[in-house]
């Protein structure tokens, strides 16, 4: 008789496709290494694949795992959501993995004060924080991510949005250089010195060489980094300005990373934060909780800034 494939083995392929490692999903799965070896090898069977295959010193997923990921994710929410706890449940009680997707310069703000709620009010829940390779809204309709906290244009209809906040960009310097010890930077100062360029697409260029080339005036890119918090890194180099948003200045600055902030010389346009989550999680209990963490673990740091914040449901 063919051997089944049960609900089981879907999380195991889940989490082997995520990891990319037998070892790291075995500790996801709370399994034994030789236990989740074990499912592989059950799954190969099941699916009449190899899954995963050696490269090099780790494991690549094939066509097939790849094309079949987002089914399986699609199944094991389903499946979740038919067990779904009642709202007004204790969190305390539930055993969930949210993967969040975040805009590069919200990790170190929103990731360790939303880690922090959540391991004290719901110690069975874990956070997946995904890198945003992209801003498609296809990894919230297969289930890749569960919440989305971006910078991005109008949303498709199946996906539900929420206004965290809007904010600006500042010119992060070294505290202690000379740019750091100036009451307010000049334009001569921003077209002079040496900027680092954060942008994960390696773009040199952005609304701030628009804004100088209306003025007559450029500016010097010496380096480009893939996120706003690396950049804020290198500005801690003399005589180099990184332009970052407001609300991570402001972070790492509180946090003692001896940082200055300037504000910019020119109008620059201002962005909206949100978060995106798909229709199918709009009405489930944790979800909607989780949402909620979000906003709460965003908002002291944007009272504190006075910048402008809704939370509406759409």
């Amino acid at each position: 008789m063919p051997e089944e494939l049960d609900l089981n083995l879907l999380r195991v392929f889940d989490a082997l496709l995520d990891t990319g490692s037998v070892k790291e999903a075995a500790v996801r799965l709370h399994l034994s290494a030789p236990a989740t070896s074990r499912a592989l090898s059950r799954l190969r069977r099941v699916m009449n694949d190899p899954i995963l295959v050696r490269a090099g010193r780790g494991l690549v997923p094939t066509p097939f795992a790849l094309r079949s990921a987002g089914t399986v994710k699609t199944l094991l929410d389903t499946a979740d959501r038919l067990r779904t706890e009642p709202a007004g449940s204790d969190p305390r009680s539930w055993r969930r993995t949210f993967s969040i997707r975040l805009n590069d310069g919200l990790v170190p703000v929103l990731a360790p004060r939303l880690t922090r709620r959540i391991a004290d009010e719901a110690p069975g829940v874990r956070l997946l924080f995904v890198r945003q390779d992209s801003k498609e809204p296809d990894p919230l309709r297969d289930g890749s991510i569960d919440l989305d906290v971006t910078v991005a244009g109008p949303p498709p209809p199946d996906v539900h949005t929420s206004t965290l906040f809007t904010d600006h960009f500042v010119a992060a310097v070294a505290a202690d250089s000379p740019l750091g010890r100036i009451p307010q930077l000049t334009l001569d100062d921003l077209c002079h010195t040496p900027h680092v360029s954060a942008s994960r697409r390696g773009l040199t260029r952005g609304p701030l060489d628009d804004a100088l080339e209306r003025t007559g005036r450029s500016r010097h890119v010496v380096a480009v980094v893939p996120t706003y918090a690396v950049g804020a890194l290198m500005a801690l180099e003399h005589n180099v300005i990184c332009l970052v948003p407001r609300i991570t200045a402001t972070h790492l600055i509180e946090r003692g990373v001896p940082l200055r902030q300037h504000d910019v010389p020119v109008d620059l346009p201002t962005s909206d934060v949100e978060l995106r989550w798909h229709r199918r999680l709009h009405n489930d209990p944790p979800a909607r909780w989780l949402r909620d963490c979000v906003h709460d673990a965003i908002r002291p740091l944007t009272t504190a800034l006075d910048l402008e914040s809704t939370w509406c449901e759409k």
